[in-house]
């Protein structure tokens, strides 16, 4: 699995389920991004305590949902993950390690509030 650096994350402003799986949240992704769960995005889901996060995408032959829990602290808050931008890698090291603040993650990310509908650019 190799994520470009063209690729987009999105993360999303309200708490999810996380019992959601993917079919769940592939469905979730239109109404709270208005994107195509297929286009090969990522879509970041944070739980309401903010110590899970799951992240979907879709590649050529199926979705990838990668979930993590932390058994201390939080993740930022959406708003937070997303203001200056995550690339890709940056992205993934930051779920994958947790040990990174989230001032040290820049491009790519877009904060998706359901409330204001607004599509990234």
């Amino acid at each position: 699995m190799i994520l470009s650096s063209s690729v987009r994350a999105y993360v999303c402003a309200e708490p999810v389920d996380m019992r959601k799986q993917i079919d769940g949240l592939a469905q979730m992704v239109e109404p709270a991004f208005a994107a195509d769960a297929f286009g090969g995005q990522v879509f970041v889901f944070l739980g309401k305590r903010r110590n899970k996060v799951k992240l979907l995408w879709w590649d050529r032959h199926g979705f990838f949902l990668l979930y993590k829990r932390l058994e201390r602290g939080r993740f930022p808050r959406p708003e937070e993950l997303a203001r200056g931008g995550l690339s890709m890698g940056e992205l993934m090291l930051y779920f994958l390690s947790t040990r990174m603040h989230a001032d040290s993650l820049i491009r790519h990310a877009f904060f998706c509030d359901p409330r204001h509908r607004e599509t990234a650019p």
